[in-house]
């Protein structure tokens, strides 16, 4: 499934996928690993349009 996207601030259309490998923890499991966010980025501007987590599933309690 392809969806088309446009940034907000700019209109550009192209963009990446990225992480900063800090995951993302529950605040009551501070030893859990937890999971990766990942970032889609504008090529043009370099806004951020969207942060996903990679594992939600790793959240839960």
């Amino acid at each position: 499934m392809t969806t088309s996207r446009t940034c907000n601030d700019c209109g550009g259309t192209s963009f990446v996928e990225a992480t900063d490998f800090i995951n993302l923890r529950p605040l009551d499991k501070k030893m859990s690993l937890g999971s990766e966010r990942v970032y889609t980025i504008c090529l043009n501007c370099g806004e951020v349009v969207s942060i996903k987590v990679k594992n939600p599933e790793k959240l839960v309690n």
